[in-house]
């Protein structure tokens, strides 16, 4: 009877430890970082601003345009870190339907725009879609964006803050792009898995 006990109890641990190591792996390892701070390789440039690399982000303070990525997804969850001046006018731009020609009639915006005029789609929201579920200025300091697209639904979350949520079907696929609008923009460590 000891014997039954024990190898039952090592099967269950064994298991266990399988379901477990399992878990953790497709948690983490399923998200593929696309721009790490270190360089734009892998990003293509619309627009005039001035992106370049410094203390570990990519960043912008002049002209206007976007980092698009040559890839298009359909499902997926992003996450980007990113630090913005009080004035900043910036946003990620999801399922852009026309990679060179990018605007909130031809893909999501998600906003980054604490001091937007209209307060009605502000930092946090998905501008025409979902109205910010709370109000979380993003100026002056390193704030986690974790956007999530699966179908027609969408989930924003800012700082671990649930800031939008909202259903729409009009664009199924396209690129991701960093929008540069006004401020001084910085992004890194940009992730993103596919669902």
């Amino acid at each position: 009877m000891t014997r039954t006990l024990a190898l039952t109890v090592t099967l269950v641990l064994i298991g266990f430890a399988g379901f477990q190591s399992s878990y953790v792996t497709s948690g983490q390892s399923d998200f593929k970082t696309i721009l790490d701070g270190t360089s734009l390789k892998g990003w293509n440039v619309v627009g005039n601003a001035n992106w370049s690399v410094a203390d570990g982000a990519v960043q912008a303070s002049m002209g206007t345009g976007f980092l698009v990525t040559p890839q298009t997804y359909t499902d997926f969850q992003i996450t980007a870190d990113f630090w913005v001046t009080d004035d900043a006018n910036s946003g990620i731009f999801i399922r852009c339907e026309d990679p060179k020609t990018i605007n909130a009639m031809n893909a999501y915006e998600v906003n980054i725009f604490d001091k937007r005029p209209d307060p009605a789609y502000r930092t946090g929201a998905i501008v025409n879609v979902a109205m910010p579920l709370a109000k979380v200025d993003a100026g002056g300091k390193w704030n986690t964006l974790d956007i999530t697209a699966q179908g027609s639904k969408f989930t924003v979350t800012l700082n671990g803050t649930k800031t939008a949520e909202g259903q729409d079907a009009k664009f199924a696929r396209g690129a991701i792009a960093l929008q540069y609008g006004a401020g001084l923009v910085k992004f890194r460590s940009v992730r993103i898995r596919e669902l």
